[in-house]
């Protein structure tokens, strides 16, 4: 059974996608340097189908998903939307509801 992430400063996985390794490489050595993410997973092979501007578009991409806390979540955001090519780029996060409990304490160290 895994851990509870019972921390009032819920940890959360925030996904961002991006045009291309240098992008990748770029915002994730942000995030991390500046303690707004513990860690970034980049995951090559993505392919997104959205509409834009009325159209259904197609775009190969690759996904970023950034551990971090909700109370980091704001300042990420803003650091994206500044970092990012994108006029509207993907930032999500979505709740860890539980896991290793050393682990969640890791990330919850390193965003401090």
């Amino acid at each position: 059974m895994p851990e509870k992430n019972t921390s009032r400063a819920q940890t959360v996985v925030v996904l961002v996608t991006v045009p291309d390794r240098r992008c990748a490489g770029k915002l994730a050595r942000a995030l991390v340097r500046e303690h707004l993410a513990a860690c970034v997973n980049i995951l090559p092979g993505v392919r997104s189908v959205y509409r834009w501007k009325g159209k259904i578009e197609s775009s190969s991409e690759l996904l970023l998903a950034a551990k971090t806390q909700r109370t980091r979540l704001a300042k990420l955001t803003r650091r994206v939307k500044a970092l990012h090519p994108y006029s509207v780029p993907e930032v999500a996060a979505l709740p860890i509801l539980g896991g290793n409990a050393d682990y969640l304490a890791w990330i919850r160290e390193c965003v401090r």
